[in-house]
């Protein structure tokens, strides 16, 4: 039997958890994600929040790559959290923190090393990375 996911929640939800730049906002998404932590609320958080949230996080509030992904993969880590490939996720968010390369591509990666698959890119520095890979 597969849990039940009570909520998927967006981009805004988790930047003012995060920023705290809007107090009626923060307060609604701090008593979320207490309930997320510990597991009173089940949760998955969509690849694709993730990345817009690296984007918005360091290119808009200039929040470093690695406390960026730091926070992120914090997130991931609460109770309430029930992403399948929560693994394959921190793995891309640890290299997002870590490197120079683009999110989804530090997603790909992820995904190409937890999964097994081998990655076709015409990204020149993402190649490299993908060989770095395979030759562990």
């Amino acid at each position: 039997m597969t849990e039940k996911v009570n909520f998927l929640p967006d981009t805004n939800v988790v930047l003012r958890y995060f920023l705290r730049d809007d107090p009626e906002q923060f307060a609604q998404s701090e008593t979320f994600f207490e309930k997320v932590r510990n597991g009173r609320a089940r949760v998955i958080f969509l690849e694709g929040v993730l990345v817009e949230c690296l984007y918005v996080l360091t290119k808009h509030y200039k929040v470093t790559r690695s406390e960026a992904a730091q926070a992120l993969v914090g997130l991931l880590q609460y109770k309430g959290v029930t992403n399948p490939d929560r693994t394959v996720l921190t793995d891309g968010l640890q290299r997002f923190g870590a490197g120079n390369l683009d999110p989804v591509d530090c997603f790909l990666l992820a995904r190409s090393r937890g999964d097994g698959l081998q990655i076709f890119s015409f990204d020149k520095e993402l190649n490299k990375a993908a060989a770095k890979i395979e030759q562990l």
